[in-house]
């Protein structure tokens, strides 16, 4: 609240003291919106919902509560299942994986969250690919799962979607994006003297807005690793099999030079690096 109050003095300071050149006509009009859309986006997330997760300790700003999340996952489900083919027509593959992924939540806290698991194997044999929606829905292609060679590889990947579940981080993503939008139309109102600068602006803040997303997406399969190294220590999987899961994917991206700043992943290197110290300090109890 005190932003607001501070804002309108600001704005008035230079015509009321003469220290500086006056604002061009309907110039001050725009500054005001896009102050009022700027403060109102600030105050929404700052002084929103915030939560301590228990897995991880941090302080989250987040945007839905896990009965929203779950709805979200089984509503978003049938439409990624579809863009990889659907399920995929090995039903003992399919019953491989959730036994898998169901043996990790019912051996963890993972399994003591309002989250409804379920492990999903996609027919797609093209797109190695992994990933969870809000709510407990996992997924894994066929492209992936054939390239792993044991059960404790699978429950690496498993493992590592799980802790982005209980990470809430498509919460917390969807609170980002919802700021960061409201900041970037606040940059394009102010700018916007309907001579392009306003799509000038809205590029370079839309490009900002991508390289945060970025950085805090890497953040999060940072963390999803961090937690699955201890859902397979827990489930009584190797949780050196996630830094194999590294040395497969390493493989498998082949001469791809991306850049890793560029990357929602961070490098399968870089992973493994911190897989490998995750697990040290786990076992020397630190």
């Amino acid at each position: 609240m005190r932003l607001r109050r501070l804002l309108p003095p600001l704005l008035h300071r230079s015509a009321a003291y003469g220290d500086g050149p006056s604002l061009p006509a309907g110039c001050s009009g725009r500054l005001l919106i896009a102050l009022a859309i700027a403060a109102f986006v600030l105050i929404k997330y700052f002084m929103g919902h915030t939560e301590v997760n228990s897995f991880t300790g941090r302080t989250q700003h987040l945007d839905l509560d896990p009965q929203s999340e779950i709805q979200m996952g089984l509503q978003s489900a049938p439409k990624m299942a579809a863009q990889h083919g659907g399920e995929s027509p090995d039903a003992s593959a399919r019953a491989y994986v959730s036994k898998v992924g169901n043996k990790i939540v019912a051996s963890t806290a993972a399994g003591q969250t309002p989250y409804r698991f379920q492990f999903h194997l996609l027919a797609d044999r093209e797109v190695v690919n992994a990933f969870a929606l809000p709510g407990g829905q996992v997924f894994i292609t066929e492209a992936l799962y054939r390239k792993l060679n044991s059960e404790d590889q699978l429950a690496g990947v498993l493992g590592h979607e799980i802790g982005h579940v209980v990470g809430r981080h498509s919460s917390e993503q969807i609170a980002h994006s919802n700021l960061f939008d409201g900041l970037t139309q606040a940059v394009i109102v102010a700018v916007n003297n309907g001579q392009g600068s306003g799509y000038d602006a809205q590029r370079i803040a839309m490009m900002a807005n991508q390289l945060v997303t970025l950085r805090y997406s890497r953040s999060d399969e940072t963390e999803a690793d961090t937690l699955g190294v201890h859902f397979l220590a827990q489930a009584g999987y190797r949780p050196e099999a996630m830094i194999e899961v590294m040395d497969v994917l390493k493989k498998l991206a082949g001469n791809s030079h991306q850049p890793e700043m560029m990357s929602t992943h961070p490098d399968p290197g870089n992973r493994a690096e911190h897989i490998r110290a995750e697990i040290e300090k786990m076992r020397s109890g630190k």
